[in-house]
């Protein structure tokens, strides 16, 4: 089974990998098969081999010591007295912010960029992220000033930031103001194809720039399989373009992130 399923996933990446500036990998999807040593690898390694990032949607989020750990199983190594034990190579990874900033630093100090849950695309972020706090504003939107204030000191020579912030594409409405918080941060945009997020609605999210703007699509292209997945990809990222060149944001700064899928 690992076999086979290192196999589909190597030709989806070869499909939609000329469209596309990175994969995405589940973890949850790889653990639940307990493929993270045996199939994972093969995946990363066909991502480099097309000269992909590889962003793994872990999520992850603990206390110091153990987001310690966590960092290193994503993006670093285990010393042992038995030598080094490899990660699994994230050039970025998912990160959950509510255990707040002393929590954060171990993930923000891996090497990785490290992308925060910010206003997720589900319909149940709503009862939670949404929530009026009482100092005003919605909850979602402290997170953001979380990820804003995280990636200040973590600026590149391209304008942005290596601390990013996954604003679904489920709820445009909030991108305008989310921007606005973020001037300087990547936003991953998850939710679009299977979850009814469209890159259409999605022109504020590269407002600094074409490199602002992630679009992420997963089960269209998986369930397009092999066959399909580049045809879809290539139109994504089509409509990525167009409505990047919508938010004027094309030439504003370099396109070191370009935004695919």
């Amino acid at each position: 089974m690992h076999r086979a399923v290192a196999d589909h996933c190597r030709r989806l990446i070869d499909a939609a990998g000329p469209h596309c500036v990175a994969v995405k990998p589940q973890l949850a999807c790889f653990e639940r098969i307990r493929g993270l040593d045996t199939v994972l690898p093969d995946v990363v390694a066909a991502a480099r081999r097309r000269g992909l990032l590889v962003l793994l949607d872990a999520k992850r989020g603990d206390v110091p010591v153990t987001a310690t750990a966590y960092a290193a199983a994503l993006a670093g190594v285990t010393r042992t007295p038995f030598g080094e034990v490899p990660g699994l190579g994230a050039d970025a990874f998912t990160a959950n912010p509510l255990l707040g900033q002393d929590a954060l630093a171990p993930l923000l100090d891996s090497g990785a960029g490290v992308f925060l849950l910010v206003r997720t695309s589900n319909p149940g972020a709503a009862d939670v992220q949404d929530l009026e706090l009482a100092s005003g504003g919605a909850l979602w939107e402290a997170l953001a000033r979380l990820a804003a204030r995280s990636g200040a000191e973590r600026v590149g020579a391209c304008g942005l930031s290596d601390v990013g912030a996954v604003v679904g594409a489920t709820a445009p409405e909030h991108l305008v103001r989310a921007r606005a918080l973020m001037p300087r941060t990547i936003f991953l945009l998850p939710g679009v194809g299977a979850q009814g997020g469209r890159v259409e609605d999605l022109a504020p999210a590269w407002a600094p720039g074409r490199a602002a703007g992630l679009v992420t699509a997963s089960r269209s292209i998986a369930r397009a399989g092999p066959g399909g997945a580049g045809g879809v990809a290539e139109e994504l990222k089509r409509a990525a373009w167009e409505a990047a060149e919508g938010a004027g944001g094309v030439t504003t700064i370099a396109p070191a992130w370009p935004s695919g899928t």
